[in-house]
């Protein structure tokens, strides 16, 4: 199957400029960062050089890679739920582009600023702590093996959580329940992530390699999942 590029792009450009008209969108966008970021800014503050021999043994900053699994869900359910609320599916979906096309564009509009945010949010922590924090807290806290961890799953983590979103928005018809759907689709793999942060669950390499593989698979085979759920026909009629 060869797809269009061009319409991809389409698609993409199109997402673009509702995240410019909808605030609602960009809410949604900066909320779940915000929240993230706060607990452990306050917590680096508080922690003075006594305290750094313990966080030796912790991982703290993994906590952070909820922002990667919350963000792109979370815009991946107004995906196609939003369009069909606002009316504005329909015509997009009677011109000749591929199911897969649609879908690789939506993802990508949902993935590309995902990890920008991830990103960007992340080397702030990163630059408040190294600048504010203890240097015997910074040093403790900001471990080479956790910031590779983090540059790594950040992207692996927001391309699953996009096809969790996009296959939850293709079957509801209300913005909110797929939000909430999502919310709920997310809460398993941040409390893994949380407990490893916590060191409930020894990190180790072969553990990071292991999930880095089945994440890696999943995504690619994520559009190929998601593309017979899409319904053309039920979308544009409006069945259920």
């Amino acid at each position: 199957m060869t797809l269009s590029w061009r319409r991809i792009r389409s698609i993409v450009r199109k997402e673009f400029r509702e995240y410019r008209r909808n605030r609602s969108v960009v809410v949604t966008m900066a909320i779940f960062p915000l929240i993230f970021l706060i607990q452990p800014v306050v917590l680096v503050n508080r922690l003075s050089a006594s305290a750094s021999a313990g966080l030796n043994q912790s991982h703290l900053l993994l906590y952070m890679l909820a922002i990667p699994i919350f963000t792109p869900a979370m815009l991946a359910a107004y995906a196609v739920a939003g369009e069909r609320v606002q009316g504005s599916l329909e015509p997009v979906l009677t011109t000749p582009i591929r199911r897969e096309e649609f879908l690789l564009g939506k993802a990508l509009a949902v993935l590309a600023p995902s990890i920008v945010v991830a990103y960007l949010v992340y080397a702030a922590f990163l630059a408040w702590t190294k600048l504010t924090a203890d240097p015997a807290v910074a040093s403790a806290i900001l471990q080479p093996s956790d910031i590779a961890a983090q540059v790594l799953f950040t992207p692996l983590l927001a391309c699953l959580f996009t096809w969790v979103g996009i296959a939850i928005s293709t079957r509801s018809s209300d913005v909110r329940v797929a939000q909430q759907l999502t919310l709920v689709g997310s809460i398993p793999a941040v409390l893994v992530t949380s407990l490893i942060a916590f060191n409930v669950i020894t990190p180790s390499l072969r553990l990071g390699i292991g999930i880095a593989a089945a994440l890696l698979v999943a995504d690619v085979v994520g559009w190929r999942v998601v593309a017979p759920m899409f319904d053309r026909e039920r979308l544009v009629t409006g069945s259920h």
